[in-house]
């Protein structure tokens, strides 16, 4: 089911990234098992899934290995303040990756 959230483009499939984003996160916790349904749009990055800075920067690479150019996590985050990074959820990324995809084309996940 997608969920339609302010700002995202229709085209966007935000269920796509959710579980693609889901999928990366899996990777960077290796070995942590989560369990179906426990990344959601309100999950937050760190006090639910306590992924650490270095825990993101894995994640930026694995967004730019699967999205290229067009998703900048780095330059997404750099406008933040530091609460802000700290309460950031899996939702408002998503988000960020629909727009991107969209302003490169509408082109979806390669």
């Amino acid at each position: 089911m997608t969920t339609s959230r302010p700002g995202v483009s229709e085209g966007a499939d935000e269920a796509e990234v959710l579980a693609e984003l889901t999928s990366m996160i899996r990777q960077v916790l290796d070995g942590y098992e989560l369990e179906e349904g426990e990344v959601t749009m309100r999950t937050r990055f760190g006090s639910d899934l306590e992924l650490e800075s270095i825990d993101l920067v894995a994640l930026a690479g694995l967004l730019e290995e699967r999205y290229g150019r067009a998703v900048n996590f780095a330059e997404f985050v750099a406008g933040m303040e530091l609460e802000e990074i700290i309460d950031l959820d899996v939702g408002r990324l998503v988000e960020h990756i629909c727009l991107c995809l969209k302003a490169a084309g509408g082109a979806g996940p390669r």
